[in-house]
């Protein structure tokens, strides 16, 4: 499997400190035993469908064992410095917000999935490694499984670390019908503040 890399520019106002190993690379991402989406392309065009994700929107997921989503919330994190504290703090957050934590179980059940709708091509960002560090810290403090990180350009979508993907849904296309649920998606639900993001909208 081949990476190719891209400077972000959250990525490129990042100082060289301890934050910087905050991060995963490609390599320690795709041998960190994700499990694999059975469905991607359902799973990418349900949450486009309920989200509707413009550039710097993060999604994230929670799948049950059948990979029926059962919770899912969408939020633009404010423009800062790629750092994967950050992002962890604002994926369990929304983890919180949406669905009680599976901590009491030996064993995950439920697995989260992160879409992220960014600038640029589909190539791997130091803006990707914060994320891919921040969705495997957010699932083990709040006791699911870490599942796939996704990114969502204007070249499609592309599961990272598999190299599955595909043209559409893209960054700029328009909903198609959704899919990852029986049930058609809830109007948006906005908040507050919390910490450094901006929450935008929540389902179920």
């Amino acid at each position: 499997m081949t990476f190719g890399f891209a400077s972000s520019s959250a990525a490129s106002l990042s100082p060289p400190t301890a934050s910087a190993t905050r991060l995963l690379e490609p390599a320690e991402w795709a041998s960190a035993g994700i499990p694999l989406l059975r469905n991607p392309r359902e799973v990418v065009s349900g949450l486009h469908a309920r989200h509707r994700p413009e550039p710097a929107t993060a999604v994230v997921a929670v799948l049950d064992p059948d990979e029926r989503l059962r919770a899912s919330a969408s939020f633009t994190v404010r423009r800062a410095p790629a750092d994967g504290w950050l992002f962890r703090n604002a994926l369990l957050a929304q983890l919180r917000r949406v669905i009680p934590h599976d901590l009491r179980r030996r064993t995950p059940v439920r697995t989260a999935v992160l879409l992220y709708c960014r600038e640029g091509d589909a190539r791997w960002t130091e803006e990707d490694g914060a994320w891919m560090w921040g969705l495997r810290d957010a699932c083990t403090l709040h006791g699911l499984r870490c599942g796939a990180y996704i990114t969502l350009t204007r070249d499609g979508w592309q599961v990272l670390g598999e190299g599955r993907g595909g043209r559409r849904p893209h960054a700029m296309s328009a909903p198609e019908p959704f899919a990852t649920s029986e049930a058609p998606p809830p109007p948006p639900r906005t908040g507050g503040v919390a910490s450094d993001v901006l929450r935008r909208a929540a389902a179920r």
